[in-house]
């Protein structure tokens, strides 16, 4: 099914830039252009991405550093 007309995105592939760390509809537009057009499909990358696992958002979840290079910073803060 298509989740972005525009560029001809579907659900699958925006399931896998998730898979692959996106974790924000910016970010799935970073890879796919989906929802840089006219924007209607923003609101379903939004459910895609709330509804499966995405690793990045279930370290954000536990308040952990989701960016690569960070855990420095997480042990830094365990010290104060």
């Amino acid at each position: 099914m298509f989740v972005c007309s525009c560029f001809g995105v579907t659900e699958a592939q925006v399931r896998q830039h998730a898979d692959n760390g996106a974790c924000t509809p910016r970010q799935i537009a970073s890879a796919c252009k989906a929802g840089t057009d006219c924007g209607s499909c923003v609101r379903r990358i939004q459910a895609i991405l709330g509804r499966g696992a995405v690793p990045r958002r279930d370290l954000a979840d536990q308040g952990r550093a989701v960016l690569a290079g960070l855990e420095e910073y997480e042990d830094l803060e365990e010290a104060a």
